[in-house]
């Protein structure tokens, strides 16, 4: 069967998150350890027994997303076999990891520099992000550029979901006008950021320096990216896509349907609660079939 493993990102954390797998297994216990060297802090203690105000902090739930998915991936040694893999915003640094186009450790520092890079981009202009339901996506979008406000679509998460981000006077006017255009909801999400929007651009030029400087090897699988939502293998075309990520949106919608007509047989959700990625693609095929690891 024709598996492909899919990685969560932001919005996945939950209090508690791998305190199993530490106490459980010695090769959990050796990554969580050394993910603390590298952060120069002890990540772990948020994750096992932080609050949830504490692991919704950008620089902390990157990380600690990061960690919880490809721990799980070296738990599973030799079984793990993918025959693509994907992940949504943030899971696209675990998915790499996953397909050995990068290390554990220039992983999780890529990782790092991201939700640094982010969080000083969020600080810079006050922006937010807001889920629409229940409109087309050609709707939204015409919807986003009448407003004279930087508010993109920045999130294409399944048919009839779709994230927008951008500044607050812009988010809120669309929003405004999604409601009497007829989305079934238009909930302004409650996170400090316009990710996926121009107005990371900062934090791109920030990321862009790290991932140049970091070594990236040829995968043992292909790798569908967020930008193209296109299964990639050549490192220079992927270190391109992933520092255009964090301005451009995420083709989730486009990647699942990509996997599906080229083949894929099952998707398996790897970390997180194990329901957001699959609560998706039921929106695409109900009787997909799907499992986590």
């Amino acid at each position: 069967m024709k598996t492909a493993y899919v990685f969560p990102g932001q919005a996945s954390q939950f209090q508690g998150m791998g305190k199993d797998m530490y106490d459980t297994s010695p090769v959990a216990k050796e990554y969580f350890d050394k993910a603390n060297e590298i952060l120069g802090f002890d990540i772990t203690d948020i994750m096992f027994e932080g609050t949830e105000e504490q692991l919704k902090e950008t620089r902390i739930t990157q990380p600690a997303v990061f960690l919880h998915s490809v721990i799980k991936i070296m738990m599973a040694g030799d079984d793990f076999s993918p025959s693509a893999v994907a992940g949504h915003s943030l899971g696209e640094l675990s998915a790499l990891v996953a397909n050995k186009c990068l290390t554990f450790s220039s992983g999780l520092r890529l990782v790092q520099g991201r939700a640094e890079a982010m969080q000083k981009a969020c600080e810079a202009v006050k922006s937010t992000m807001a889920a629409i339901v229940g409109l087309e996506d050609a709707v939204i979008e015409k919807i986003c550029n009448s407003i004279p406000e930087t508010v993109v679509a920045a999130n294409y998460n399944c048919p009839g979901q779709l994230v927008i981000s951008g500044s607050i006077p812009g988010v809120e006017q669309a929003v405004e006008k999604l409601t009497e255009a007829g989305a079934k909801r238009a909930i302004i999400l409650p996170v400090h950021g316009a990710f996926h929007s121009p107005l990371m651009a900062p934090a791109e030029a920030e990321l862009k320096t790290a991932i140049e400087a970091t070594e990236f090897a040829n995968p043992i699988c292909p790798i569908y990216q967020n930008v193209t939502a296109k299964p990639e293998t050549d490192p220079t075309t992927i270190k391109e896509n992933l520092i255009a990520q964090l301005t451009s949106p995420v083709k989730w919608t486009q990647t699942m349907q990509n996997m599906i007509g080229d083949g894929i047989e099952q998707m398996v959700e790897v970390g997180g609660t194990g329901k957001v990625i699959r609560g998706f693609i039921r929106r695409i095929d109900r009787k997909f079939p799907t499992d986590v690891l």
